[in-house]
């Protein structure tokens, strides 16, 4: 029997119920990872906390500053005639001493250096410890003033054998009342009180070794209106 001249195409094959029933699902896009901090990132952050902290603090204590000064004198300086203010600080011992009182019993001789332990400091300082004794035969006290703290004066006492009190004044309470602070500097000078606290002399700047003599020549001036 002759074979058909067309022969018909075989059938498409069918596709898989199970296939042809998925829904095509997306690939979400891969979410990328947050970059950790480098270090120097890190550190940089790191100082600026720092840097944050301490400026807090130096405004802490600058409004404590401010605040224990405006209970002297609101800042303005003392005068000749006025009263030597009264203020706690330390002496070279750390021990509180009532800038008030130091007059009350003796005239009182107050001078003050920039800093302890320097050559024209010492220079000042010894000049009044070689004339000491004469300065409490007129009855009068010596006292040295500083910014320095009562350690590095306790050691400069002891080294250059200063046979008087000193007065620690790190943040230039007195110093500032006196009109002796310059910024972060401290003003060469000495002030003469009278018994009771009245000013009556003062010298600033007045140079190291001019200091005592000066000082001593005035006290002594006043002995014959006495």
């Amino acid at each position: 029997m002759a074979s058909n001249e067309f022969e018909a195409e075989p059938p498409a094959p069918r596709r898989s119920s199970r296939i042809s029933g998925q829904v095509n699902v997306e690939t979400p896009a891969l979410t990328k990872k947050p970059r950790k901090p480098s270090k120097a990132g890190t550190k940089r952050a790191a100082e600026e906390i720092d840097k944050d902290k301490k400026n807090k603090k130096a405004k802490a204590n600058e409004d404590e500053t401010v605040k224990e000064n405006d209970d002297v004198v609101d800042g303005a300086p003392i005068d000749i005639g006025d009263i030597l203010p009264s203020m706690t600080l330390k002496n070279e011992k750390g021990e509180d001493i009532d800038t008030g009182s130091i007059a009350a019993e003796k005239g009182v001789v107050l001078f003050l250096v920039p800093k302890a332990d320097t050559p024209g400091c010492t220079t000042q300082a010894c000049g009044f410890r070689d004339i000491w004794q004469e300065f409490a035969s007129l009855e009068y006290d010596v006292y040295g003033l500083s910014a320095d703290s009562s350690t590095a004066q306790s050691k400069w006492q002891t080294k250059k054998e200063l046979p008087y009190s000193l007065i620690s004044d790190p943040k230039r309470s007195l110093i500032g009342v006196l009109g002796a602070g310059d910024g972060n500097k401290t003003k060469r000078s000495h002030f003469v009180f009278e018994k009771g606290g009245k000013l009556l002399d003062k010298k600033m700047p007045v140079k190291p070794a001019d200091s005592p003599r000066l000082a001593m020549e005035f006290i002594k001036g006043l002995r014959p209106s006495e």
